[in-house]
């Protein structure tokens, strides 16, 4: 009998320990969110706010952010921002970005047109007689995390 009784405790054990163990489990890791990382340097002061636009196509880019896939106001610290694009599904985009030094939420630009305010975009990518083009700013994103540097210009 008693032998029998301790191969009940032996069993009542298992089942504890297969019990427990199953509420201990974690669960599978989920995969990192989609997120294009986007690192600005070079700007010349602290002051006002950086603006942040994805674009998916040339159509609009860069000059019409209202048409850009995403939209970011990003703030300054040490003549550097960070604007975190999250959620993005795989493609081909460019990043352009403004150096909002007044806070206005524009790219200020003098009588002809040019910025007054720092400006960059993917690649580094820089214009002649005009913005970049979205073909030279362009780069593809196969989801995970991308990295980005973006060195802002003052004309």
């Amino acid at each position: 009998m008693r032998m029998f009784a301790g191969w009940k405790a032996v069993g009542l054990a298992a089942a504890l320990v297969a019990a427990f163990g199953a509420i201990v489990q974690t669960p599978a890791p989920t995969p990192a969110e989609n997120v294009i990382h986007v690192q600005i340097s070079s700007l010349r002061s602290d002051k006002g706010q950086m603006l942040c636009a994805l674009f998916s196509s040339a159509e609009a880019f860069p000059k019409k952010a209202d048409k850009a896939v995403a939209r970011l106001t990003a703030k300054i610290t040490e003549r550097r921002a960070v604007c975190d694009f999250t959620g993005v599904a795989p493609g081909t985009y460019a990043v352009s970005v403004v150096h909002d030094e007044n806070s206005n939420g524009k790219l200020d630009t003098n009588f002809i047109g040019m910025p007054r305010e720092g400006v960059g975009a993917s690649n580094d990518a820089k214009g002649h007689m005009g913005p970049p083009k979205f073909s030279a700013a362009a780069f593809q994103y196969v989801g995970g995390r991308l990295d980005l540097k973006i060195h802002v210009n003052y004309l």
